[in-house]
């Protein structure tokens, strides 16, 4: 099938959409979750044929736990699906609604943004993710996926499928771009007769090349250079906790900790403590000299090391005089994700929260938590680290435009 056939069907089901009432919307939901349980044997041999390919071509171990399907995250692509279902259907919210003087009454009223474009790399649960809220918004979806996950993508979008067709949702709902060309991505790109937006999904390397290259309008996510600023009042153990779950619970993801900053005062307290805690998954601790000075194993740190996400046991540290330099420091090389502070310093927190510039911040807690199922989304189709429209993880809002509704009586303009 063509590109102009997948987007053509996509309008055509796109009409269809718009006007599908919730309870249909949540019944498709509530079966694709019962398929993708039911048949997570299915999942998991066609995943394994990925895995295969990604070990030939020897992908990075990082890169392939974000391949991996298995029986616990197929449970929670199902639960998305349900969660999404259990929300409320933000279509046709009304935002507001206010009379003039002429006796009309004008509103805003919340609608979809229409056919939604996603782009990604070797990640299978966003197939399910994007599905469930393009679908709750009432949009349709054509996806892109890498060719890493191309097995694992067509046998989960196999089923969304099924799901719809049992509720007589036209096909062209969710579509899966198969050829995994880079011609074919480019075209895809410039679809703008049929996509109304393009969202990519994965490395520096991917969202840089769409948001250059597509002429359809783009929802920028971002890469994950997320830092942890521990303050001269952080608890030890409370600090050291969370940096070992923010760097290394999972590190191909990008809400992981990949730069800390440690108060000058604070460093020789917390930083033992910290790299004892890293050594444990051998994690690469690359550090300014101040740093190196209290923990001799650490190894020198590159410039290019501030504003890297390494998506990998690798972290950078970086020894500052005190709040301001923390916060100068993060907003110079941060890529606008999530950030972190340990304090017990409430007007430091406050600051913090303030001033550094970045989709989530957060006040002693890990970065981690930056995700829509978390956040109580059900799903998310990304983590936007643009400012226009949608910013943070986006969930069902960040799917939908709104347009204008106007009750009138009779009136004509004169002037």
């Amino acid at each position: 099938m063509t590109l102009e056939q997948i987007g053509a069907r996509a309008k055509e089901a796109e009409a269809v959409l718009r006007i599908l009432d919730t309870e249909k919307k949540n019944q498709v939901l509530q079966t694709a979750a019962d398929l993708l349980q039911e048949k997570k044997r299915d999942l998991i041999c066609a995943n394994q044929e990925d895995l295969k390919t990604a070990e030939k071509n020897q992908m990075p171990q990082a890169l392939v736990d974000r391949l991996l399907l298995n029986e616990a995250r197929i449970a929670q692509m199902a639960e998305g699906l349900r969660e999404v279902a259990a929300l409320e259907d933000p279509i046709g919210e009304v935002l507001s609604m206010k009379q003039r003087p002429n006796g009309l009454l004008i509103g805003q009223k919340r609608v979809p943004l229409g056919v939604v474009g996603i782009i990604y790399e070797a990640r299978p649960n966003v197939t399910a993710d994007a599905f469930a809220l393009c679908h709750k918004t009432g949009n349709a979806v054509i996806l892109k996926g890498g060719s890493d996950a191309l097995h694992s993508n067509a046998s989960i979008v196999k089923l969304l499928r099924e799901a719809c067709a049992a509720y007589g949702v036209p096909e062209g709902a969710i579509q899966l771009i198969e050829d995994p060309s880079r011609e074919t991505a480019r075209a895809f790109m410039k679809l703008n007769q049929y996509v109304d937006v393009l969202i990519p999904r994965g490395g520096a390397g991917l969202i840089r090349t769409v948001v250059e290259q597509a002429t359809v309008p783009v929802i920028e996510t971002g890469t994950g250079n997320c830092h942890i600023y521990i303050d001269e009042t952080a608890d030890t153990e409370m600090a050291a906790a969370i940096v070992f779950n923010a760097k290394t619970q999972r590190v191909g993801v990008c809400n992981a900790c990949e730069s800390l900053v440690v108060h000058e005062k604070a460093a020789a307290r917390v930083l033992p403590v910290i790299a004892a805690r890293l050594a444990e998954k051998n994690v690469e601790v690359r550090a300014d000299e101040k740093s190196r000075a209290i923990c001799s194993s650490f190894q020198a740190a590159e410039e290019a090391d501030w504003g890297r996400e390494y998506l990998d046991y690798i972290i950078s540290v970086k020894t500052v005089s005190g709040l301001d330099e923390a916060i100068w420091h993060i907003n110079r090389y941060h890529t606008g994700h999530s950030e972190a502070i340990i304090t017990n310093d409430y007007a430091n927190a406050q600051r913090f929260l303030n001033e550094i510039d970045a989709a989530a911040v957060y006040v002693n807690a890990s970065t981690r938590f930056t995700d829509g199922f978390v956040f109580g989304f059900g799903a998310e189709i990304g983590i936007s680290t643009q400012k226009l429209h949608a910013r943070g993880p986006m969930g069902l809002q960040a799917l939908t435009s709104a347009k204008y509704i106007i009750y009138g009586s009779g009136q004509v303009r004169e002037s």
